[in-house]
């Protein structure tokens, strides 16, 4: 099997534009281009949905899934935090007996 191609922002945009703009269906355009069908079409769906927060690229984030990341982390040290404070409490409970 071949690599896959990556493709970058600007490209997807420029494909999907054209199709929106009607200047080309999404089938001619995928054949023209050597893309699969579907490739094409799911990036037309993605646009449609997240407009110019498409297609963020490798390793960057849309802003949502960056936030949700942050929170994540965030719940997960304060979780470790609490635990640290239970046994800490425990503890010294436990000596003032």
């Amino acid at each position: 099997m071949g690599q896959r191609k990556k493709f970058d922002k600007a490209f997807k945009e420029q494909v999907v534009l054209r199709i929106l703009a009607e200047e080309s269906t999404a089938s001619e355009t995928a054949k023209e281009l050597g893309v699969h069908y579907t490739t094409v079409r799911d990036w037309v769906k993605v646009y449609k949905q997240d407009g110019e927060q498409s297609f963020p690229g490798s390793g960057n984030l849309k802003a949502e899934d960056e936030e949700i990341r942050k929170l994540r982390k965030q719940l997960a040290d304060l979780k470790e935090e609490n635990e640290i404070l239970k046994k800490a409490a425990a503890y010294f409970a436990k000596n003032l007996k």
